[in-house]
């Protein structure tokens, strides 16, 4: 890592020492801000008791809403792919019916001339 640098983080009221890059510090800070919210979340609405599985519940959680937003990322990207499906067709068809249009014109053209 270039320009490592050591994080303190707090969790549930305990110091983490981190080592990560200047640049990462900020993400660091807000991504264990944001652990430590979920974990005092499930504290306050659980009878989970423990560090350890306080953390595990909360990696859990964490994992099943990263995995469904990652299945909606899919299923969108899978709709986006449709979409340009049909509008490369509807643009070729486009294209088809105004070369059409421009053969007509010409043949028109020639006609009155």
């Amino acid at each position: 890592m270039s320009d490592s640098k050591t994080v303190t983080v707090k969790i549930l009221d305990v110091d983490y020492q981190v080592n990560c890059s200047a640049e990462e510090v900020a993400a660091l800070q807000r991504s264990a801000n944001f652990l430590d919210q979920k974990m005092r979340e499930i504290k306050d609405q659980s009878n989970v008791f423990g560090l350890d599985r306080l953390a595990v519940m909360a990696a859990l959680n964490l994992t099943n809403d990263l995995l469904s937003e990652a299945d909606k990322s899919s299923r969108l990207n899978n709709e986006q792919n449709v979409i340009v499906g049909k509008l490369d067709a509807q643009q070729s068809e486009i294209e088809s019916l105004s070369n059409k249009v421009d053969s007509a014109l010409t043949r028109i053209k020639s006609r009155l001339n």
